[in-house]
């Protein structure tokens, strides 16, 4: 048993001791990236001071809302109309592709889609690309949830005349309603911190950059502690949103 959990710390700590040197040194005074002056919250100053780091967080905010929204509403209509349909191997591998097709794969598919339908790269299809991304993490979400649904309620719900439209926005959703944000969250995450395809799909300009693609253009020229800040604050907020969606989804969501 020790030597388990020997193993599992040893495991833990390859994982995750990266990270906590990261967050470690973006309290570094010194400005070597590497070296320990001292502790000091300067860099964290400076982030807020750089307007390129503060648009392109703007960007990165206003590309996750929408992306979160329109994945939420479709992903928890697709999960509804799949899990009352006939079960068909083939439409779950279909439904589920985007998820395990590789990011640059789909990024390259998404640019030659827009490229052939001429639609102008911008935020506008940065979202849309987040939206394909997220819409089958959406579907999983909600559609675990429904797997222990009651189905009965909502005949019962019809046969005392309510509508469809009444019996969902009234039975439906509020039963579902944990996975669906848990499901949201999850999108808004994976779009905060997505980069492959938000690269491809983003077009020329500061104006569609995202957060980690100003923290690729900044890494290039080195890693200083003012990017160690950054990236402490993305997973920061990625952290939060992965916590808040488990515990929503604990108790609730069998199988995820």
């Amino acid at each position: 048993m020790r030597a388990l959990n020997g193993w599992l710390i040893a495991v833990y700590g390859f994982l995750y001791l990266p990270i906590a040197v990261l967050m470690v040194l973006s309290f570094n005074r010194s400005g070597m990236p590497t070296a320990w002056g001292g502790f000091s919250l300067e860099w964290y100053g400076r982030l807020a001071e750089n307007p390129k780091i503060i648009g392109a967080a703007w960007n990165s905010l206003v590309v996750a809302v929408w992306a979160t929204a329109i994945s939420t509403i479709l992903g928890t209509l697709l999960a509804l109309g799949v899990e009352r349909a006939r079960p068909s191997a083939a439409r779950e591998a279909l439904l589920f592709s985007p998820m395990i097709i590789p990011d640059i794969v789909l990024a390259i598919a998404l640019l030659s889609f827009f490229t052939l339908i001429k639609f102008t790269l911008g935020l506008r299809s940065i979202v849309m690309a987040h939206v394909v991304f997220n819409l089958a993490f959406v579907c999983a979400v909600v559609r675990a949830r429904l797997k222990s649904y009651d189905w009965s309620l909502n005949e019962a719900s019809r046969d005392l005349g309510a509508t469809a439209l009444a019996t969902f926005l009234r039975i439906t959703l509020p039963l579902i309603g944990p996975a669906v944000l848990a499901g949201a969250l999850l999108a808004f995450t994976l779009s905060i911190d997505e980069f492959i395809i938000a690269y491809f799909t983003a077009g020329a300009g500061q104006s569609s950059t995202t957060l980690p693609m100003q923290i690729y253009a900044m890494i290039r020229f080195g890693v200083t502690p003012e990017i160690n800040a950054m990236a402490t604050v993305v997973m920061g907020v990625s952290f939060v949103m992965i916590l808040a969606a488990q515990r929503l989804n604990k108790g609730r969501l069998p199988g995820v």
